[in-house]
């Protein structure tokens, strides 16, 4: 099977979106894309693993369509064949609603939205697994068209734009592409993204820190408690040597992220028994609560400072008990990081991503801030720069969790300079990353950049941790030579000299075609040479 260039892919997968851009808002026409996508992906596989059942050598998907409707109406092939793709994919379609059958009925010109619609239902209705996954996907919706007829125009245009591609890839291209698109629907949505969309380079710095001296580890397992569309979970199968055995757990509230968190993971080939994904609100109901409940690595990109009940109960979970206070109702940060240490191993590593008010607000976040440090728990802190996420330009922390550490102490990392600026937006690139690993893992201080607080140190800075305090980033003006200045100075004078005798002269030749413009032109003249020091050296 040819296998497409991955930007022909994202190219391609684009040209689908612009149709929708005139239409609605990023925000929600990343629905219709991705579950397109998803929906072909799901029909391009089933056509040729049915191939493959069948023993049929096929070139393409019209020739996979064709031997699949042929097997299908044979009462003696179907019910094996259907039983086989259940129990391989979880989910078999009629050959009618294949997404190849469905282009071929568009370019007969009678290709009508109800068929899609009864697509999305078979997949929802065939496992668990796809319950309510196309849910946010609206067909009839007047956004696509005044009318039916529209409506069908529009998803049938966006669904020939895609028709070239054969999703049914080996590795991770497709996936790939799609994580392209997310990030492009992020950025468009803007403060709408941050709810389901970590940075790419801000995911690749968590990961690689959580995997640190456990990238050959056989069954390591990951939790992201608001994952999103669960970038920042699958980049440790990026980064880890045996991906095969990762295991995933995540929790998203908002359930149209959620869903898109659950194609990722299939358009990552993430294998279905390594996906442990929940639906419901991370801080008002512990998840998860049977085994596992504890993890090789944490990973959060949780929503900045938004607001939760802090129910004087929370004072009897587990999660919270052991701080006797709770993270105030306007800001949740602590509870998000608490929940997330609370399912942390004891040979675990977590990285959260946070406001800076953590590292210095008081009150009862000072409070909690003081046990964590206590006990060791808070390892690094790594200031990133602003403006590089998509959903506010604020500058951000990375903040390194363990337990049963030997010391107190804490790495700071002033990372707030170094970034490239790409239009509107902050990027941390390669090198900035490389940076800041090499520098966690030496531990040491650098000039200028880092900094190792000793346990004392932080105690008489009365447990704050802004990292002005620890590294010290203050640059000496350049000594001002006057020599130098009295030379510039001269020739500012030279110039203006030059210059205010241009002026005379035009002066001197200007003439007037009225009285009353020779009158302002009198006055002018006068004022000139009044004032013979005019801008320093004005002679009149």
């Amino acid at each position: 099977m040819a296998k497409e260039n991955p930007k022909t892919i994202y190219q391609i997968l684009w040209n689908s979106a612009d149709i929708l851009r005139s239409k609605m808002d990023a925000s929600e026409y990343k629905n219709y894309m991705l579950g397109l996508i998803f929906y072909k992906y799901l029909s391009d596989n089933m056509l040729h693993h049915a191939a493959e059942l069948l023993e049929e050598d096929v070139k393409d998907l019209d020739e996979a369509q064709a031997v699949y409707e042929k097997a299908y109406n044979d009462p003696e092939i179907k019910d094996d064949l259907i039983y086989e793709l259940n129990f391989d994919f979880s989910y078999s379609l009629e050959p009618k609603l294949t997404f190849t059958a469905l282009m071929q009925s568009i370019y007969k010109g009678k290709f009508q939205l109800e068929d899609l619609a009864q697509g999305f239902r078979n997949i929802e209705q065939s496992s668990d697994l796809f319950e309510n996954l196309f849910e946010d996907i609206d067909l009839y919706s007047r956004k696509l068209g005044a009318s039916a007829q529209k409506q069908n125009q529009t998803i049938s245009a966006v669904m020939k734009e895609m028709a070239t591609l054969d999703m049914a890839y080996q590795g991770d291209v497709l996936g790939d592409a799609y994580e392209y698109l997310i990030g492009q629907f992020a950025s468009d949505s803007g403060k709408k993204a941050g709810e389901f969309y970590t940075p790419q380079a801000v995911s690749k710095l968590m990961t690689q820190i959580v995997l640190q001296g456990k990238e050959d580890q056989k069954g390591f397992s990951v939790y992201d408690p608001t994952m999103g569309s669960g970038s920042l979970l699958l980049n440790v199968k990026k980064y880890s040597n045996e991906p095969g055995t990762v295991n995933y757990f995540g929790q998203e509230l908002n359930t149209s992220t959620y869903n898109l968190a659950r194609m990722n993971m299939f358009l990552h080939k993430v294998d279905v028994a390594n996906q442990h994904l929940h639906n419901a609100d991370t801080l008002d109901a512990d998840w998860p609560t049977e085994e596992p409940t504890n993890f090789d690595a944490v990973l959060m990109n949780p929503p900045y400072s938004a607001k939760w009940s802090a129910d004087k109960g929370f004072l009897d979970d587990p999660r919270f008990s052991m701080y006797g206070r709770l993270a105030p109702k306007s800001k949740a940060d602590f509870a998000f990081l608490l929940h997330g240490y609370y399912h942390l191993k004891d040979s675990g590593v977590m990285a959260i991503v946070l406001p800076h008010g953590v590292l210095f607000r008081g009150g009862a976040e000072g409070k909690i801030r003081q046990s964590l440090l206590e006990n060791g728990s808070i390892d690094t802190v790594i200031g990133l720069p602003a403006n590089i996420f998509f959903n506010t330009s604020i500058p951000t922390t990375v903040i390194i969790l363990k337990k049963n550490r030997d010391n107190k102490d804490v790495l700071f990392i002033n990372a707030s300079e170094e970034y490239t600026k790409v239009k509107a937006q902050n990027m941390l690139e390669d090198n900035h990353i490389d940076k800041i690993l090499k520098t966690y893992k030496k531990r040491e201080a650098v000039e200028k950049y880092a900094y190792v607080a000793g346990y004392e140190e932080i105690v008489e800075n009365d447990y704050n941790l802004n990292i002005p305090r620890y590294v010290d980033t203050f640059e000496e003006d350049e000594p001002i030579s006057l020599s130098e200045v009295t030379e510039e100075l001269a020739e500012i004078e030279l110039k203006l000299e030059k210059s205010t005798e241009s002026l005379n002269e035009m002066v001197q030749e200007l003439t007037a075609t009225s009285s009353e413009i020779q009158e302002e032109l009198d006055q002018f003249i006068e004022f000139i040479a009044k004032n013979k020091s005019y801008g320093g050296t004005f002679n009149g």
